[in-house]
């Protein structure tokens, strides 16, 4: 249930309420070439499928929460974690852009570059230091192994 609040209120606000109260989520017709439509559509969907994948995650693997507030009891580091320690993170900027090309609102890439900063800082200062905490040896090894922010090409397997 918490995860189910955290998906609503964090990247719901996020990728959903503030891209829609900067746009309206009205289409941009000097901008709305068709590829670049379709591509914003085939990242909005693949995003919101990656978020939510990771959020049953978070919930099944994990037992526990995405949210700082009521964290997980393991370290989450299957599916797509095994891939890029972030996918969540990138899942809602992929939505973002998504909804810039979709829509052809340009605003919206400069709105994904403040979210991505905004991310960074937080991971950095925040995140990591409180898994390294947590976790210790478990999730060094995690970190040294899975980028952050680049999916790797082979899954990651806890023999590597």
């Amino acid at each position: 249930m918490g995860s189910l609040v955290f998906l609503v209120f964090v990247p719901g606000v996020v990728a959903g309420v503030v891209p829609w109260w900067l746009t309206d989520w009205q289409v941009q017709e000097r901008y709305a070439w068709l590829p670049l439509q379709i591509a914003g559509w085939t990242l909005l969907v693949g995003g919101v499928v990656v978020l939510l994948q990771a959020f049953v995650r978070f919930v099944l693997e994990g037992i526990g929460t995405p949210a700082p507030l009521a964290p997980t009891e393991r370290l989450v580091v299957g599916g797509l974690y095994r891939y890029v320690r972030n996918p969540m993170y990138l899942a809602v900027a992929a939505i973002i852009v998504g909804q810039a090309l979709a829509f052809g609102q340009p605003i919206l890439l400069l709105y994904t570059a403040v979210f991505a900063v905004a991310v960074a800082a937080f991971v950095h200062w925040y995140e990591e230091p409180a898994l390294r905490r947590r976790f210790g040896e478990q999730y060094e090894r995690y970190r040294r192994a899975v980028p952050a922010w680049w999916p790797r090409r082979k899954p990651w397997t806890q023999r590597d």
